[in-house]
């Protein structure tokens, strides 16, 4: 059957995470109405970003079958369900008070590690502080800079006490870093014992090679973890994955190369499943190193870039034209532009000029590692930014370690964001003063006093506006390139079966192996 979305048509799934109906799930062509889920089968995955430094450590996760994997074997206090909505997962009860300063989660009683231990509170408040302190080597923590404690009351009881209110704590705590594992004796996290609350057991892990693991019979949730066993492939080149599940190698992968994803959509046995979520492709410039110090650089390549032809060319239609803001609208406060940032390249010259330049010469450093399509995106972007007067150096760098040896090393880079569910947990994670993920090391004042404005607001129609100006100020000032945002698509066989999908992440909100099942 044909599904009509953007004005092509297309043969796939397409799920909102924001516009779920009460119909259900949209079936797309050659697939069947689905049968109860049963216990049983393998589930092989072919998955991008895995690398030889991949470790199980949540203070390290940032991509890859890593994360997919983990947040099989463990579980969040929350998580997001399909219709974006955070929902209870180790938390029976949310408490906030009346100004969302302190936060109280009451434990579920029947939820244990798979050697048989009950999930107590100070295994939750290890699983946190794992992420906070100077020691703490976790891209997370600036998540937790406004937790100002956390304790247990009783076994089965956490306080989180906040610094300021947060309306959106709860959300916050449904991060893939902060799974929660077993505390130690001295109590810091025994995060090497690769144990967890969730469905499934760590049976081995070769970074950058593959994970394995293993159904667990006496799991709490009585509905879900259906597969017996499940591996995890790291297949970081797109074509190498699509041809992984064309001759059946793996059953469900994520990212196919969208360049030849018509191949998928014709091919009998295969079903793509499309999601909007928060994903964005980003080129971030560090602000405080020449050229780039300069925000009249920055908007000369901002309007440089030819935004619709990488929707066309790159995404194949798959996503729409974004303007230089992480935040879409798939989040509950996404503001359309004041000024739309389009492919002017008269503009960028004359920024250039207020720049006190002609011309100007830069070196862009990409991977397919960062995300699919990267170096079909960077080298449009030369050629685009030539009329401009603007020579970009596209350096392809290896796919293997470009995470840790390109992105926030080099001062122009490509990178991916997921997004987040929320505009503060973005805005802290990557945009704010000091932040460790801060890719383009942006410091601007206004923005920062907004951020804390906002966070503790409960007059929705006040939040609306600050976080309007905070998108603006992103665009105008800020020191990341954000094209376009895209789409999750991922694609299975006929082997595989799953009722509605989130649109949070890639492969059903990184949580397939928990929910979905043999066909």
């Amino acid at each position: 059957m044909a599904l009509q979305h953007n004005g092509l048509t297309r043969r796939r799934l397409l799920v909102s995470a924001t516009a779920i109906t009460a119909a259900g799930l949209i079936l797309p062509r050659g697939a069947r109405a689905q049968a109860a889920p049963q216990v049983g089968g393998t589930l092989r995955i072919g998955h991008s970003s895995g690398a030889t430094s991949d470790s199980i450590d949540p203070a390290t996760f940032s991509a890859g079958p890593v994360i997919t994997a983990m947040l099989a074997v463990c579980n969040n206090l929350v998580e997001i369900d399909a219709k974006g909505q955070i929902q209870p997962e180790l938390a029976e009860s949310i408490e906030p008070d009346a100004e969302a300063k302190v936060w109280t989660f009451r434990l579920r009683s029947d939820a244990t590690f798979s050697d048989g231990r009950k999930v107590t509170a100070k295994d939750v408040v290890a699983s946190f502080n794992h992420h906070r302190g100077d020691n703490t080597i976790s891209a997370a923590k600036d998540s937790l800079a406004q937790v100002a404690d956390i304790r247990a009351d009783g076994d089965n009881v956490v306080v989180f006490e906040l610094t300021g209110g947060n309306a959106d704590f709860a959300y916050l705590t449904s991060d893939y870093h902060f799974i929660i594992m077993p505390a130690k004796e001295d109590g810091t996290l025994d995060w090497e014992s690769g144990l967890g609350t969730g469905g499934y057991v760590l049976d081995s892990h070769e970074p950058g090679v593959r994970i394995n693991l293993t159904r667990r019979d006496d799991y709490w949730k009585k509905d879900r973890a259906w597969f017996q066993t499940v591996e995890l492939r790291t297949i970081n080149d797109p074509t190498a994955r699509q041809n992984a599940l064309m001759t059946g190698e793996v059953d469900a992968i994520n990212g196919p190369p969208l360049s030849t994803v018509h191949m998928l959509e014709r091919r009998p046995g295969i079903t793509l499943v499309e999601t909007t979520g928060t994903a964005h492709y980003t080129l971030p410039m560090f602000c405080d190193v020449a050229p780039f110090n300069d925000v009249n650089v920055r908007l000369a390549l901002k309007y440089a870039i030819n935004r619709e032809e990488i929707v066309e060319k790159v995404l194949r239609g798959y996503g729409r034209v974004a303007n230089d803001s992480p935040i879409t609208p798939a989040n509950p406060y996404y503001a359309e532009p004041k000024v739309q940032h389009s492919y002017d390249p008269d503009k960028a010259r004359d920024y250039l000029k207020k720049a006190g330049l002609d011309s100007l010469a830069v070196e862009l450093h990409t991977s397919e590692a960062a995300f699919t399509g990267a170096v079909d995106t960077a080298q449009l972007f030369q050629q685009s930014a030539k009329a401009a007067g603007i020579d970009i150096a596209v350096k392809r760098e290896a796919e293997d370690g470009y995470w840790s040896n390109i992105w926030l090393k080099k001062p122009f880079c490509m990178s991916y964001w997921n997004g987040r569910p929320t505009e503060d947990d973005m805005f802290s994670l990557v945009y704010a003063r000091g932040a460790e993920w801060n890719d383009a090391h942006w410091d601007n004042e206004r923005f920062n006093e907004l951020l804390l404005l906002a966070r503790p607001e409960l007059d929705q129609g006040r939040r609306a506006e600050i976080y309007a100006e905070m998108q603006e100020l992103v665009s105008e000032d800020g020191g990341t390139i954000i094209p376009v945002h895209v789409n999750y698509v991922d694609a299975h066989t006929d082997k595989v079966a799953h009722g509605e999908v989130a649109g949070n992440r890639f492969l059903d909100g990184w949580k397939c192996v928990e929910r979905w099942w043999a066909a």
